[in-house]
């Protein structure tokens, strides 16, 4: 006869004994609200990091690329390895330490700039590789390991893998959308690029202690030790040294005194002196001769009589400003991409707009648009910020709306800067000559008697150009408009759909 044996004294076989507890998945929306912030943070990272490799390298399309390739290449590494390491570990231990690991290696992004930054000017495009793929590389690594191994966590059902993973990719491009939009609409608008990387890096620590200490995963000895490398790492970014007095959306601005010159100053956006600006005396242009060279053009241009100008590009007004204190009762109107960069001029430099004197904030490629046809006895382009160039503002089309706004005979000055062999101004002034008849150039020349480069100022006119009376100005050359067409040797006009100016420029 068989005998009863209770529920209590049956014994699990020993393998069911040992087996390891279940991973209880995270709650759907705190699983989504991480992959959330991660995938936002890279994103944030990778545009204030614009701003802060352009004072050092410059913004060129170099510049940008790099930011991208380094980002894309530690979203690439940060995917495949973050997804191998989460089937042969814990993966909530492994969320927790990304959260906090990335949010102290973006603390740390800062600091890395602000060192490396000074050694790259001098490295062109390989210093900004170097500096831009260790201040990214590891960080976006980090952060975008964290979805494939919050997806591992989730799944629990092989039926159900296409709902989790397609979910949590959802929330993780809604992070990068709102990063991507929230950045460049009000971050740098609102705040330092050093103050919100530390909000950046603060937000991703206290995300993962937040989620160690419900998971019960983190210790107290590791939220505290989390909380004083936060600290550290915190005041570390807090008092790295930033090159700039101000930082606005589109540059780094530093004000310098001039040596000897108790009212002149010196602009210098990014990276590069941009004006001088004589505090007391508007009408003395300095040493910075390509200003010097324009005024000697524009000066025989009915002469004694107020003239009507565009400008394009601020800077510090110096130009503007030559023209009302030589030139009274001239009207003129400074088309500056940069709001702030005209408070700044307000605030330091002491910049009185008027209806004489005008200052229009947006790109020039819309803002000229309102300017009446034929209205202007010359317009100056003074958009190029040391090898930053605004290439829409190269082009045929652009240039075919400078016509429109001078009127018959008035006279196109650009300002750019390039250096042998010389390939972007060729392109430039192949593409003058398809928009004007007149052209002539003033540059240094070297012992050849050839263009050497550095600033070079083209003028352009579809009327005759003022005669040169002598040598210009600041040991620089003129060349007419039959050297130029040799110079240009057939090279191709720039177009909005191709204008590749920073691969022609030389550096």
């Amino acid at each position: 006869m068989a005998t009863k044996t209770s529920r209590a004294q049956v014994k699990p076989p020993k393998h069911e004994e040992e087996k390891a507890p279940t991973l209880v998945p995270l709650r759907a929306l705190a699983a989504a609200a991480v992959v959330f912030v991660a995938a936002g943070a890279v994103l944030v990272l990778e545009i204030l990091s614009v701003r802060l490799l352009t004072p050092y390298v410059g913004l060129t399309l170099e510049t940008t690329t790099s930011i991208i390739g380094a980002v894309l290449l530690g979203i690439a590494l940060g995917a495949g390895i973050g997804g191998w390491i989460a089937d042969r570990t814990n993966p909530r231990t492994l969320v927790i330490g990304l959260l906090i690991g990335g949010g102290l290696l973006a603390l740390l992004t800062v600091p890395i700039v602000r060192w490396l930054g000074p050694s790259a000017r001098e490295g062109g495009t390989v210093g900004a590789l170097k500096v831009t793929f260790v201040a990214l590389v590891p960080v976006a690594a980090v952060l975008s390991a964290i979805s494939p191994t919050v997806a591992h966590w989730q799944l629990r059902d092989l039926k159900a893998s296409g709902t989790v993973v397609g979910g949590l990719s959802a929330w993780a491009t809604a992070g990068a959308l709102v990063g991507t939009f929230g950045t460049g609409f009000v971050l740098v608008p609102l705040l330092p690029v050093s103050t919100s990387v530390l909000a950046i890096g603060i937000l991703l620590i206290v995300v993962g202690v937040v989620l160690g200490g419900y998971t019960r995963v983190l210790r107290a000895s590791a939220i505290v030790a989390a909380i004083l490398a936060t600290a550290g790492l915190g005041a570390l970014t807090a008092t790295a040294s930033s090159p700039c007095d101000e930082e606005t959306r589109y540059h780094c601005i530093r004000l310098e005194e001039v040596p000897g010159d108790a009212s002149g100053r010196y602009l210098i956006l990014d990276r590069d002196y941009n004006s001088y600006v004589d505090l007391s005396d508007p009408s003395n242009l300095g040493s910075f001769r390509y200003t010097r060279w324009i005024a000697e053009v524009v000066g025989p241009i009915k002469p004694h009589e107020p003239l009507r100008a565009v400008f394009v590009g601020g800077g510090g007004f110096s130009l503007p400003r030559w023209l009302q204190a030589t030139r009274p009762g001239s009207r003129s109107n400074v088309l500056e991409v940069d709001p702030q960069l005209i408070e700044f001029d307000r605030r330091r430099l002491d910049l009185r707009t008027s209806s004489a004197l005008r200052a229009t904030s947006g790109d020039a490629r819309l803002t000229m648009r309102r300017e009446p046809t034929g209205s202007a006895d010359f317009v100056v382009g003074d958009a190029f910020s040391g090898y930053t160039i605004p290439w829409q503002l190269m082009t045929v089309e652009w240039l075919r709306e400078v016509r429109r706004v001078l009127r018959p005979g008035g006279i196109y000055a650009l300002n750019m800067v390039d250096l042998r062999p010389l390939k972007l101004f060729r392109a430039e002034a192949a593409t003058l000559l398809e928009v004007f008849r007149n052209l002539r150039m003033v540059t240094p020349a070297g012992e050849d008697g050839r263009p050497a480069g550095d600033n070079i100022e083209l003028f352009a006119s579809n009327g005759p150009l003022p005669p040169q009376r002598g040598k210009p100005v600041a040991h620089a050359s003129v060349y007419d408009r039959a050297a130029i067409v040799r110079l240009v040797a057939g090279a191709a006009p720039l177009r909005d759909d191709y204008a590749p100016v920073d691969q022609l420029q030389t550096r």
